[in-house]
């Protein structure tokens, strides 16, 4: 499955590991939620980086504990028209200031991906190449947004405030 990461397409340093699997010695995994709550001390105590899927029908209270520890969340839409995921985002990015990759996995679609970035999500589980070559070009397609959001941009009044003479800002 193509994962794109910062405007490119790249190989996926996850492995996604089944409910039942072990959990390898190495390597960078993504631990589906139930797994990782059972479990999460041990865990984390790997000395690789960890992931956790985490569906969007769980509140990420569960989660927050353990956020400074993370390497990735992986946030699942189970089908388009539910976007329970955008929120969990806008939450993980704006109130609980997570710094790690957030990921959208599921039914991740071109013509919602500006509204997942603008969300938060800075990496992207694409069904096909030709959706990740979208995503790719999307991404850098627009430089300034009105409405302020969980990807830390400037808004374009923010900007323009910035650039405004001391005197002339009140």
């Amino acid at each position: 499955m193509p994962l794109v990461k910062g405007g490119l397409i790249v190989a996926d340093e996850f492995t996604h590991l089944a409910d039942g699997a072990d959990i390898p010695p190495s390597g960078a995994v993504l631990v589906p939620a139930e797994r990782f709550i059972s479990d999460a001390d041990a865990i984390l105590k790997r000395g690789d980086k960890t992931g956790v899927i985490w569906p969007n029908n769980r509140d990420i209270d569960g989660l927050v504990p353990h956020l400074g520890k993370l390497a990735a969340v992986a946030l699942v839409f189970p089908i388009f028209r539910d976007g329970r995921a955008y929120s969990q985002a806008r939450l993980l990015r704006e109130r609980h200031q997570y710094k790690g990759e957030l990921r959208a996995t599921g039914q991740v679609l071109r013509d919602q991906f500006m509204f997942m970035l603008r969300a938060g999500f800075d990496s992207f589980e694409v069904k096909k190449e030709s959706d990740a070559k979208a995503f790719a070009e999307a991404s850098h397609r627009f430089s300034v947004f009105y409405q302020p959001t969980g990807d830390g941009r400037v808004t374009a009044f923010h900007r323009r405030l910035m650039r405004m003479p001391e005197g002339a800002r009140s």
